[in-house]
């Protein structure tokens, strides 16, 4: 089976970044990921203020996908995760939601075995394994940094994005050149301390070229739930972006009109937080399977 080598990684988001291999749709390969500081941590001495910024959040790709065009839907399946022996947590003045209480920097190495993060020796935390990364090239002519994310994916930070989910992404470019990458091997909602357990390792991606649907940001499938994922400035921008395309989903699945909707969507539905911590934040909107016609595109 083909590996996708990390060293075919890229710095920035941007439909003018040659794709370094291509792919076909439904194809199943393996992408080998760098952790968000490409190795830089290599033990607690090493912290964060001392890092190359350059050479944080890098992503692997750009992958080409054949016949991809303006307009489709790219489906990304995650089938498997394997993480190196270890994870990294760094801390500095300023990181994350209440890095103003951080006085000095440290790094936590975290021991990766058994299925288990070792966070201490009382504390075992259970994998929960996640892709951060996922994006297809934004529009043209725009250069964003990988941290960014955005209605390409991006830095979606989100734990949905897992073993036995669907992620689908608009295409705004020829061939959608999808990059991947930021695994974590633990992450709750929020990332509120401005990292997650990150881990180096590699993917088992199937990604399926979708020609008979229409989405304007990222939308994930799974078995329990489909979720409308926003990202903008402020938590309210990205609440009010994601739960109109979950209203508006529900007005088709289900030809309701407007009020109705709404008064579903607030009944039984839900709004959640994907992160907190990126240069955009990220919200979504979760529609449960509560009617056979809810949960797919």
């Amino acid at each position: 089976m083909r590996v996708i080598s990390k060293e075919n990684a890229v710095f920035t988001f941007n439909a003018a970044h040659p794709p370094k291999c291509q792919i076909e749709s439904g194809e199943i390969f393996w992408i080998e990921v760098e952790d968000a500081y490409r190795g830089q941590i290599t033990d607690a001495s090493v912290k964060r203020p001392e890092l190359d910024t350059t050479k944080i959040n890098w992503s692997t790709g750009p992958i080409l996908v054949k016949d991809a065009k303006p307009g489709d839907v790219l489906c990304i399946e995650f089938l498997d995760f394997e993480f190196g022996p270890q994870g990294i947590m760094p801390s500095s003045m300023g990181l994350g939601l209440l890095g103003e209480m951080i006085t000095q920097p440290d790094s936590k190495i975290i021991p990766i075995r058994d299925g288990y993060a070792i966070f201490s020796d009382e504390i075992h935390l259970p994998l929960t394994p996640m892709a951060g990364v996922c994006a297809v090239a934004p529009p043209p002519g725009l250069d964003l940094r990988c941290v960014y994310p955005g209605d390409f994916g991006g830095n979606l930070d989100t734990t949905k994005v897992t073993v036995g989910s669907k992620l689908y992404l608009p295409v705004f470019n020829d061939g959608a050149n999808l990059c991947i990458g930021d695994f974590h091997a633990c992450m709750g909602d929020g990332e509120v301390s401005g990292t997650a357990i990150e881990t180096p390792g590699r993917g088992l991606v199937r990604v399926t070229l979708r020609k008979d649907c229409k989405i304007e940001r990222p939308v994930i499938e799974t078995n329990e739930a489909i979720y409308f994922l926003a990202s903008a400035e402020t938590l309210d921008e990205c609440v009010k972006i994601a739960v109109k395309d979950g209203i508006n989903y529900l007005m088709q699945k289900l030809e309701l009109n407007f009020q109705d909707a709404y008064r579903l969507f607030s009944a039984a539905c839900d709004t959640q937080i994907s992160q907190v911590v990126n240069p955009l934040k990220t919200a979504r909107a979760r529609c449960p399977r509560f009617h056979e016609k809810i949960g797919r595109l």
